[in-house]
Formats: structure tokens, C-alpha cells, sequence
């Protein structure tokens, strides 16, 4: 059944919506940590973080990644989920298996109410991030706890491949996306998120969100802006904010797609950087110029 999805929220207006972060630091501040501390903090939550690993970047790209032990990245997790009371974890980058493991081995640990997953493994370049290993550890330790997990095409064949390897994202008018969107819906998980941004070709940007037995799709204009840096990140992290509100899974995708696509449509106004600038995660609180109705 494929059906348009509406928007549903139940209060919990009772307690603090806490949402932990688990991911790598970006000095530009336009995605991993940074960015998912803004869009929370935008989008009604209260952020806590836990570093998994240090990088040189900016808008121009990645000259520098200096990893975060297990060790360490365990002790952040004990001691944020001994005082807070987390609602909702969002897991960004995670350099090896070694370090999937200890995330794994904490959240089964502390057994936080709903976990978003935004499985970083592909670059833009269409290079694999995670050795074949990290992938193989991901898919068996941290897919089963999953809550929801935001793959992009070139990550969802990664998942979905025996070898563990990507490949070429296929056209928008091949029966691949059928294909690819079955093989998900068998993954050892509770759900996915399919995100659309590179079927480039399309006017509206749709993700698809899966079940074992359902997929509801979620579509909006396509924004074209060269500020599109931490796009997966703020959507994910959005997504574990209004979780940790009480918002159904359909109703957090709903509220993050919209609110992710605002972002985009006022992001030219921000003028950072000379390469593929942040998404607007503050729009809302400013003053806006210009028609862009």
C-alpha cells in the first residue's frame, strides 16, 4: 500500500524532550554534531552529544579526520545517560566496527525509546566511508535497535548488496527503485526512510517511508541551492526531535521533511563559505528578505 503521509502527533508536553546525538564533528559547522544540534534545538528539542570523531573541514570538504576512541565514546554515552533522561538518539558517522560495536553495546545498555539511524557510508563520490567489515558489523548490531534508519540511494544499495559494496544509483524510470525498495523492507529493522535527493531528475523530492508491510511517501518541491551541506544530518536529527516529542514515526517524518525543506528554501540568504554552503537551520527565528513565496 502506498499512500501520502499525514502528519500525527500525541503530547508529551510532561517532560523535557532530550535527544542525544552519537556522530563526528565538523569544524564548518554545517554538518555532523553542529548540525544536528541546531536543527534539534530548532525544531523544539533539548540536544546532548557524544563525539565519535574530529574533522578538519569546511565547505570545501574533508582534509582531516582524527577518530575518537571506543573507550572515550563509551564513557560519554555513560555519562550522559546516567543524568539525562534521553528520549531519542540520533547516530550519525561512525568511523569503524569497533566503535559500532560500543554504541551498540550502550544502547542495549540503556534501551533509549526510539533511535534514528543515518547510516554515513557513502561519499559523494560514490566512495565507500565504511570498510566492508563496519558495514557488515553496522547491518548486524545497530540495524536491529533501530528506531527508524535515513539511508540515501547510494547507502540503501550498500545495505542491500551481499557484498556490502555501492553502485550505480539507478535511473528514476527503471524498476530498481521497486527492487530497492523491497530489499529494504527485508532489512532487520523497524523501518527505513528512502530518501530521493539523488534522482535528480525529478521536480519533487520524495522519500519513501518503509514498513514490513507499508510504504507512505512524502514529497515537496525540490529546492535548488548550492547550500545543501548536512542535508542527512539535520533531517535525521529532526526526525529524533520530534520523536522525543511524542509525534508518531509518520508525524516526525512528516514535520522533519518540512521543516528540512524550509531550511533548503532559505538557505541562499546564509552566505558561508566558498563551497556547498549549511542549509538554513534557523529560519524560523529570523527575519526573512526577498519574495520567496
Amino acid at each position: 500500500m502506498n499512500k501520502p503521509a499525514q502528519s500525527q502527533h500525541s503530547s508529551n508536553c510532561n517532560t523535557t524532550p532530550i535527544v542525544l546525538t552519537i556522530a563526528g564533528s565538523d569544524s564548518g559547522g554545517g554538518a555532523g554534531i553542529q548540525a544536528d544540534i541546531k536543527a534539534i534545538s530548532a525544531t523544539g528539542g533539548y540536544a546532548c552529544s557524544v563525539i565519535t570523531a574530529l574533522t578538519a573541514q569546511n565547505t570545501l570538504g574533508v582534509t582531516d579526520i582524527f577518530p575518537v576512541s571506543p573507550d572515550f565514546i563509551e564513557a560519554q554515552l555513560d555519562a550522559v545517560f546516567s543524568d539525562l533522561n534521553v528520549k531519542a538518539v540520533k547516530i550519525g558517522m561512525l568511523s569503524d566496527a569497533g566503535v559500532i560495536e560500543a554504541v551498540a553495546r550502550k544502547l542495549r545498555q540503556y534501551q533509549p525509546e526510539h533511535i534514528v539511524l543515518d547510516p554515513v557510508m557513502v561519499a559523494t563520490s560514490g566512495d565507500l566511508l565504511l570498510e566492508t567489515k563496519a558495514i557488515t558489523t553496522l547491518k548486524s548490531e545497530l540495524l536491529p535497535l533501530a528506531t527508524l534508519i535515513t539511508p540515501n540511494l547510494p547507502e540503501a544499495i550498500a545495505l542491500t548488496r551481499s557484498d556490502n559494496h555501492a553502485a550505480p544509483v539507478p535511473s528514476v524510470d527503471s524498476s530498481d527503485r521497486e527492487t530497492i525498495i523491497a530489499q529494504l523492507q527485508s532489512l532487520n529493522t523497524e523501518a527505513v526512510l528512502l530518501k530521493g535527493g539523488h534522482w535528480e531528475t525529478e521536480s519533487q523530492s520524495t522519500d519513501y517511508l518503509l514498513t514490513k508491510s507499508d510504504t507512505v511517501t512524502f514529497s515537496a518541491q525540490r529546492i535548488q541551492t548550492q547550500n545543501t551541506h548536512g542535508t542527512g544530518c539535520t533531517l535525521s536529527a529532526a526526525i529524533a526531535s520530534y520523536l522525543a516529542q511524542g509525534y508518531t514515526l509518520t508525524g516526525a517524518v512528516a514535520e522533519a521533511k518540512n521543516y528540512l525543506t524550509l531550511a533548503l528554501k532559505f538557505a541562499d540568504q546564509l552566505k558561508i563559505g566558498q563551497g556547498h554552503g549549511p542549509v538554513h537551520h534557523f529560519h524560523a527565528f529570523q527575519p526573512q528578505s526577498g519574495d520567496l513565496a
